[in-house]
């Protein structure tokens, strides 16, 4: 049998050969008797690619590994194969600094999180990374 399956043989006599079966671990009704069966491996089922990406795996084999395709929702065109895209996040579209201040994002790549600056509007030296800034009333 192959990688991923399991060996049985109901008939343990010596004049019985080649009636062994062969049994994906993932699902247990694919079976093959006298050979390796054919199972499947979808690794997009693990979330290899995270929030805010689409997992798609072309041929869900336990032989072709690390094919998934991991592609952003906001834009499409950026996509990475056998790990996660570096999908750009604005974390200031939701407003995080509130009225009154301005919001700045410096690095918009996935892995950088928290780095934008709250600005206050009237008095530009009043700042602050990661969360809204304490301006005068």
């Amino acid at each position: 049998c192959g990688m991923g399956q399991s060996c049985s043989d109901p008939n343990l006599s010596y004049a019985s050969q080649h009636d062994f079966v062969c049994t994906c671990d993932n699902d247990k009704s694919i079976t093959k008797t006298d050979g390796p069966a054919t199972c499947s491996k979808d690794e997009c089922s693990t979330d290899p690619c995270g929030s805010g990406q689409t997992c798609s795996d072309p041929n869900p084999s336990p032989t072709s590994l690390k094919d998934f395709t991991c592609t952003c929702d906001k834009d499409t065109s950026v996509m990475a194969t056998g790990a996660a895209a570096t999908c750009e996040i604005d974390e200031c579209a939701v407003d995080p600094c509130g009225m009154g201040q301005s919001c700045s994002d410096p690095d918009t790549s996935y892995g950088s999180q928290n780095d934008f600056v709250c600005t206050c509007d009237k008095d530009m030296t009043i700042s602050k990374s990661g969360g809204p800034a304490t301006c005068d009333k």
